[in-house]
């Protein structure tokens, strides 16, 4: 008890207690390294100290037993320069460590890049304000705030200042991280749009006019003064974690969204990760009926199926509307819905058969109008497969959680 009274009170024993511990930390990195008996020397001197700190002996004794443990130590443990940046790099080195062990082996963040798993799991959508509610108001930049950061909604507003032809635009350029800013030339005036959107789908001529995909706004369009030149309201992907260890104890199970790398499937571009529907394993046949049912191994799957319950959840006889269930098509009813999708023969129509070859899957997006699915590429290795959909902690929305099954 006196000793803890006199450590607090007195620096110099603080330090000389600090000291000692440093010694020892030194002393167990390089125990390897020394001769036995220079360790047996150093922990002897370093246990002198000790026992005369917490016996509050005198200055001199004290003084004489740190002179001692640091002629022991001085050549055979030296302490590294710059030890606090040292130890400082050795935490940050372990951190990064155990986070890529988790992403390796545990968990791994992913956001949906696009809308074929909508409504279960949503990609970027954007809304264009000027045609669906044109006296909105953009909110304050308290509430863009909120919005962006815990909704994953953001705002893009631009006015003209002056009457004239959109004549140019420019690719969205960093002028700091994180802050980026894209030009518009109206008239002869040039209109900046700062924090333009960035994660709207690339296709086509305008892929460098991200802006312009979803505010359909032509190059040649005039503008008047004051006029909303673009009003966008846009929504961020779910970001997710993917459960990489279930799948070491079991095999995917068919009705489970799944997350697998494409390398070597004919079609798809390598070296990235896609997530689907997994709706049939080795061995199994599949087709797709007129009613938009799968039937596998010859029985329709419909509601009362395990994991397949939001997807039947439809009246068949509603018409297609964009990102709602609209169960699963094959070829003649997408076209009798004009909409014209790539599908192998045995997708043809309700007639055609599919069947998996051994150890590979089938899988499918929930969106499938709007879906590049097995459909047009065929099944794949399950060994493809790193692991099933799990949490989603960003955006706050209706699926966070694990709301969306």
């Amino acid at each position: 008890m006196q000793f803890i009274f006199t450590w607090f009170l007195n620096k110099k024993i603080r330090e000389i207690w600090e000291y000692r511990k440093a010694i020892l930390k030194q002393l167990r990195a390089r125990e390897d390294l020394l001769q036995p008996e220079e360790v047996v020397l150093i922990k002897e001197k370093a246990e002198v100290l000790k026992k005369a700190l917490l016996r509050n002996a005198s200055e001199e004794e004290i003084n004489a037993a740190v002179e001692a443990l640091n002629q022991v130590s001085e050549s055979a443990v030296k302490p590294y320069p710059h030890a606090t940046l040292r130890d400082i790099f050795e935490v940050a080195l372990v951190a990064v460590a155990i986070a890529l062990a988790a992403r390796t082996f545990f968990i791994q963040p992913m956001k949906i890049p696009t809308s074929s798993m909508q409504p279960t799991l949503y990609g970027v959508t954007g809304e264009n304000l000027k045609e669906t509610d044109p006296d909105t108001e953009i909110p304050n930049i308290f509430n863009r705030f909120i919005d962006k950061w815990f909704y994953g909604i953001s705002y893009h507003h631009l006015i003209a200042k002056c009457d004239g032809q959109l004549a140019a635009v420019e690719k969205p350029q960093m002028v700091l991280p994180f802050i980026k800013k894209q030009r518009y030339l109206i008239g002869n005036e040039w209109h900046t749009l700062w924090f333009p959107p960035t994660t709207l789908p690339s296709t086509g001529p305008a892929s460098d006019y991200q802006a312009l995909l979803y505010s359909n706004v032509k190059i040649g369009d005039s503008f008047k003064k004051g006029e909303d030149v673009i009003k966008l309201k846009v929504k961020t992907g779910d970001h997710l974690f993917v459960n990489r260890l279930v799948y070491n104890f079991r095999k995917p199970e068919v009705g489970e969204i799944v997350i697998f790398e494409t390398s070597g499937i004919q079609g798809l571009p390598s070296d990235t990760f896609y997530i689907k529907r997994m709706v049939a394993d080795s061995g199994d046949t599949i087709s797709i009926g007129n009613d938009r049912h799968l039937i596998r191994n010859g029985k329709r799957i419909d509601a009362s199926t395990p994991h397949f319950e939001i997807i039947y959840g439809f009246n068949s006889n509603d018409p297609y509307i964009p990102n709602h269930y609209f169960g699963h098509v094959n070829a003649e009813t997408s076209r009798a819905n004009h909409n014209y999708m790539r599908m192998l023969p045995e997708f043809e129509n309700e007639s055609g058969i599919f069947k998996v070859r051994p150890n590979h899957v089938l899988t499918l997006g929930d969106n499938t109008m709007n879906s590049s699915d097995s459909r047009a590429w065929g099944d794949f290795e399950r060994s493809k497969i790193i692991g099933r959909a799990g949490f989603i902690y960003w955006p706050i929305s209706e699926r966070w959680g694990w709301g969306y099954r």
